[in-house]
This record gives C-alpha cells, structure tokens and sequence, in this order.
C-alpha cells in the first residue's frame, strides 16, 4: 500500500487547520477539493468520512478525521518536523491538554455562541464548558506569559489553538485581550501558516469564479 497522504478539504471549512499542519509537516500531500452538497456527500467520500464532512486525510491504509486528531496523527507520524514533544516528555501532558480543550470546549462554546444558544446558570452545570467567559479565561491562561501552549515549542496545539482563536476573534465570538492578540501575531507569521492561508484562499477564489 502506498504511503500517500491525501488531504480532502474544502476552503471554506476547518479544513484550513489541517492545511496549516500539513505545510508545518512539510511532507508532499495530494489535495482532493470536495463541494458542499454534492462530492462531499458522494459513495466515494462517504467511504472516507460516514459523516460527508471535511478535513480528512488518507495516508496510505490509514483514515483520519477530526481536526484535532488530524493534528495529533500528523505530530506523531512526522516527528522530525518537532510539533508535538516526546511520549517521554512531562510536557506531552500540556500538550494534549490544550489541543483538547480547543477541540472541545471552545468548539462547543464558540458554536453555541454563534448559534445564540447561551446556557443558564442552572445548565451550566451539564455544560463541559460551563460559559463562554470561563472558556475565555482558561484560554487566556494558556497564551499568557509564554510563547507558544507547550512553553517555548511552536506543536500542533499552536496550530489548532491560534487557528480557532483566529477566527473567535475575527468573526466575534472571542473579546479582544492583550495576551490573545500577542498570541497570535507570533503564530500566525510562520512561513507555513502564511503559504497555508495564501493556498486556500487561491482556491477559494477559483471556486467563487463564475463559470464562463
């Protein structure tokens, strides 16, 4: 079986993380650009994700899905590229913490607030969460006063944290603090995130091009 690494994504999707860590990888990837509606929800894909959502990759015999499990797979099947710390390492612990907090509770709490769904008090207990504002807090407390999640080691819970910041503070769902904004002036300079985002947003524009 090859060991092939495909990616199959949609430019307009959380796609976009997966882009970033597979430019961070730096190893040849094949991009298959699913639409909306139709390929997504296509046999062929279906095959690949039950779910017809995007990101996944292919690497050879091996499906993933999930972008923070996209991540996590692609630290550790490419460790030269140094973006996650050893097995060994007391820090692989703050590692998966953050990587899963920014699979899980900032996904639910960034999405129940752009969904207007706002817990009470009392719901607050049956929420992983709990609020929008204790999320805020805890990500506060993990960007502040050091360079990257894992101290001074840019992994791939730099790339999934930034890029769901990023688009909590673009699209309002994050305050704006001090440390969110330094945070993400360092991460979102790399080379790899810069050619990642200059990628998608070349195919976005080709697939908003009116068809002559």
């Amino acid at each position: 079986m090859s060991d092939e690494l495909v990616f199959y994504t949609n430019p307009m999707s959380r796609g976009r993380i997966v882009r970033w860590m597979l430019e961070e990888v730096g190893q040849p990837y094949r991009t298959e650009v699913l639409d909306y509606g139709t390929t997504m929800k296509a046999p062929e894909y279906l095959a690949v994700n039950p779910m017809g959502k995007v990101p996944a990759i292919r690497h050879g015999d091996v499906v993933v899905t999930e972008g923070a499990a996209i991540c996590a797979y692609l630290a550790d099947a490419f460790p030269q590229a140094g973006l996650a710390p050893p097995v060994t390492d007391r820090l692989r612990g703050t590692y998966y913490r953050w990587l899963f907090f920014a699979a899980g509770p900032i996904e639910a709490a960034t999405t129940n607030k752009s969904l207007g769904v706002v817990p009470s008090d009392e719901q607050r207990r049956m929420v992983g969460y709990g609020s929008i504002e204790a999320v805020s807090d805890a990500l506060e407390l993990a960007v502040a006063g050091r360079e990257y999640i894992v101290g001074d080691r840019f992994s791939a819970a730099d790339v999934y944290v930034g890029s769901h910041l990023g688009w909590g503070l673009q699209f309002g769902t994050f305050e704006r603090r001090p440390a969110f904004e330094q945070y993400l002036g360092r991460v979102m300079n790399r080379p790899a995130a810069v050619r990642a985002r200059e990628i998608d947003d070349a195919l976005l524009a080709q697939l908003r091009k009116p068809a002559s």
